[in-house]
């Protein structure tokens, strides 16, 4: 059964499900409103109220966050394990600081377990949560 979950204070099991290594899902609006779907790697801060992705300024998924403009855009990151799934949703903006990057790397290693390789050229879309869902 998938139920809803406060993206800023979620259950045991849905954030014991975030603390996982998965690869997930990135949806970000292209300027015709398509979806574009891509693999990331996603960090969720429910403290914060913030999912992270660290990405390549140059990349479409930058490009598209950028184009819906500083009021962000509204984007989605999704991990499947068999049966099991959640979902992210909010709006998204492209930070540049090199603390929310470095702070976007940090929490990267912690889950996957790596180091991202360095990247000059790194930036992280930060998402503001809205809303949250799963199914466990």
């Amino acid at each position: 059964m998938s139920y809803s979950v406060d993206p800023g204070a979620p259950d045991e099991p849905y954030l014991s499900f975030w603390r996982e290594r998965h690869l997930c899902t990135l949806t970000t609006p292209r300027p015709d409103g398509s979806p574009h779907v891509v693999p990331v790697g996603v960090t969720y801060d429910p403290e914060a109220g913030l999912a992270r992705v660290i990405a390549n300024k140059k990349s479409t998924k930058v490009a598209n966050v950028l184009a819906a403009g500083p009021a962000g855009a509204r984007v989605a990151v999704c991990q499947v394990a068999g049966r099991r799934w959640a979902t992210l949703e909010g709006r998204a903006r492209v930070r540049t600081e090199p603390e929310r990057i470095a702070e976007a790397e940090r929490r990267y290693a912690e889950r996957y377990e790596r180091t991202p390789a360095p990247n000059p050229a790194r930036v992280v879309i930060e998402i503001e949560l809205e809303r949250a869902m799963g199914r466990g």
